[in-house]
């Protein structure tokens, strides 16, 4: 029987090796007008730009962009969760402008996560490593 060759590389490290990485990460809405405001304020920054009448992106880093646009059928169905550097640095920021988290998770050993969910109640998490001095 033939074998596949092995490599010592792993899957993710080949998939980067294999392809660039563009992120557009997408959240249906029911209603972009109330929407809208509320990712303003969950994000603490206006759209990067406004693709069309109900459609708003926000780059988040280079190559990685958020958007919502408004689809009523397929509203309250996005799950995302995008890791940063100071998790309570930004819930901090976020409960500045008015939004509190809905739940707080903790992987033991592992991470942290802030989950946020819209009038659609679609979730966006914030998540951060828990370092080895205990975060």
């Amino acid at each position: 029987s033939a074998q596949l060759p092995h490599s010592r590389e792993s899957g993710s490290a080949r998939y980067r090796a294999a392809m660039a990485l563009e992120l557009y990460a997408g959240i249906p809405v029911s209603d972009y007008e109330v929407a809208k405001p509320w990712y303003e304020r969950l994000l603490g920054v206006e759209p990067s730009f406004i693709a069309h009448a109900t459609e708003a992106v926000w780059e988040l880093a280079e190559h990685r962009s958020l958007f919502i646009e408004e689809d009523a059928e397929r509203a309250g169905g996005a799950i995302h969760t995008i890791f940063v550097d100071d998790l309570d640095a930004r819930v901090a920021d976020i409960a500045s402008r008015g939004i509190e988290p809905d739940e707080r998770i903790t992987y033991p050993g592992k991470a942290r996560k802030a989950i946020y969910r819209d009038a659609d109640r679609n979730e966006i998490g914030f998540g951060g490593a828990i370092d080895s001095v205990g975060s």
